[in-house]
């Protein structure tokens, strides 16, 4: 599993094409019925021979989507989320984004999405995010500190989900993104870790 962005595929005539098939006709659609939505409304598009297709629709962020989308956004989400509850959303005039292409691949428990076990420790994550525009979300994660020495606390990390860790890496392009992120992947090791190794490449 894992998720890049943005996507060359979905092109502004696309874009347009979704919005006016999907997006606006869901809101419409929520409107006509009274329901007064807050929040994020996630909307799972596949791209077909006969144009935009709704897979599903998620009244949350989607995941590993989201971990691929949010590192790009350069406006504070911590606002857009406030003027969303406020109901006062029209104040955001648009949203800003930094040109960076960027990738996540989500590492996952053995077994996953079978039966898997839990309580893996978890290695290299501090030399993973030592790389620049790497970042590691924490998903099916335990956090245990096993030292706690004055202002310093050493923490062990183990797993207790199927989905794990989300890797995601920044780069100028895709290729870069994908480059950076599995060098992330690369200094992370738990026992019955899987992942995919082709994420972003259809992008390419």
């Amino acid at each position: 599993m894992g998720a890049y962005s943005p996507a060359p595929v979905v092109t502004k005539e696309l874009m347009k094409d979704i919005l006016n098939r999907i997006v606006y006709r869901t809101i419409d659609g929520l409107a006509k019925e009274g329901i007064d939505y807050t929040g994020v409304l996630y909307a799972g598009v596949m791209i077909t021979k006969d144009g935009p297709k709704t897979l599903e629709f998620n009244v949350r962020f989607g995941d590993p989507e989201t971990e691929a989308i949010l590192p790009r956004l350069k406006s504070d989400l911590v606002e857009v989320m406030l003027a969303a509850s406020e109901h006062k959303l029209s104040r955001v005039r648009t949203l800003e984004w930094h040109n960076q292409a960027c990738v996540c691949v989500v590492c996952a428990s053995g077994g996953y999405p079978g039966d898997y076990e839990k309580g893996k420790v978890i290695s290299g994550l501090d030399e993973a995010a030592k790389i620049p525009g790497i970042v590691v979300f924490h998903s099916g994660t335990n956090a245990r500190i096993i030292n706690d020495v004055g202002q310093r606390q050493e923490v062990e990390y183990s797993t207790c989900g199927g989905r794990v860790l989300g890797v995601t890496g920044l780069g100028i392009t895709i290729k870069d993104a994908i480059d950076k992120t599995y060098q992330g992947v690369a200094k992370i090791n738990f026992d019955g870790m899987q992942y995919r190794r082709d994420i972003g490449r259809k992008a390419l």
